[in-house]
């Protein structure tokens, strides 16, 4: 295996390290939703959320088909559908976009694709696909992170060159739970304290112990932000996108409104995953597909107008 350029979990180390990897990786040649001003926004920030890139009529539908999964997953028993820790309320729903039915088109739609195309300057394939549910009263809390932390030492992603794609399927307010990211916090990679257990993800889908930062190392990022703590909130039908590197997180959900957010997580056909950096065994398929990395094809038109035509 080639130098690891972002080590971690290795026992009591902590640092932080430069980044060694653009941020925008100059897509000039890809056509799409954003504007230079939106990519410099991104290349400053880590994300940028998109308000109502998808029509009423869209977000109607997107709302049944979210209800519909909810339905048939709430007593399903398997490893890709997580239940909070301490009751039987689905969490997440994991490799949604090969249910050969409408999330799998709504991943292929050509504003969220070409948007990662943008960013990521190359085709792009679908690394992880998942709905992540945070009912009212009950929805927990999920621990600060970097996903590519997580996805360079257990899944083996080698670079940073991904990027999560966040739709918002129910209205994200201030007070129930929405996602929360340290602006600039991506030019920086936190090499985190402790070890990977194995089979970590059993622990981690649920409550996130591994590969967490340590609170100095927090403290530096937000202090770099100037204090500053972002709220991804907006509208059912705003898109976030967000760099594989920018620390976030999310607070618990005590308000009477739930939370519901489609993630499609793109990754550079140029980055394909090979062996786990930390030396155990790769995660299951429905957490890193290694299976079908072939380049998606954006498919344009409304969501609506392409239901109606199955």
């Amino acid at each position: 295996m080639a130098m690891d350029k972002y080590p971690s979990r290795q026992g009591d180390h902590k640092e932080i390290i430069d980044r060694k990897d653009p941020i925008v990786h100059g897509g000039a040649d890809y056509d799409g939703p954003l504007e230079e001003k939106d990519l410099s926004f991104y290349d400053e920030n880590g994300y940028i959320m998109l308000q109502n890139l998808f029509t009423a009529d869209e977000v109607k539908l997107m709302k049944e088909e979210l209800r519909k999964t909810m339905e048939n997953n709430e007593n399903r028993d398997a490893p890709d559908v997580i239940k909070e820790p301490n009751s039987n309320e689905v969490r997440s729903v994991f490799e949604i976009h090969k249910d050969s039915g409408f999330f799998e088109m709504l991943s292929k739609n050509e504003r969220i694709v070409k948007a990662a195309q943008q960013i990521l300057g190359s085709d792009v394939y679908m690394m992880q696909s998942r709905i992540n549910f945070k009912p009212g009263f009950k929805g927990k809390e999920f621990y600060w992170h970097s996903d590519f932390e997580t996805w360079h030492m257990e899944d083996g992603m080698p670079d940073m060159r991904a990027l999560s794609c966040s739709i918002i399927l129910t209205d994200n307010y201030e007070f129930n739970g929405p996602l929360m990211l340290i602006p600039g916090s991506q030019k920086w990679y936190v090499s985190c304290p402790g070890t990977t257990p194995e089979e970590n993800f059993k622990q981690s889908l649920k409550k996130q112990e591994t590969g967490v930062p340590d609170n100095e190392s927090m403290e530096w990022l937000t202090e770099q932000a100037g204090g500053q703590i972002d709220r991804a909130t907006g509208p059912a039908g705003s898109v976030l996108f967000f760099d594989c590197n920018t620390m976030h997180g999310s607070a618990g959900n005590i308000s009477p409104y739930p939370r519901s957010n489609v993630f499609f997580v793109f990754n550079s056909v140029e980055n394909k995953l090979v062996e786990p950096f930390s030396g155990t065994e790769p995660r299951p398929e429905f957490l890193a597909n290694r299976e079908n990395t072939s380049a998606i094809k954006p498919q344009a038109g409304s969501l609506t107008e392409d239901v109606s035509s199955r």
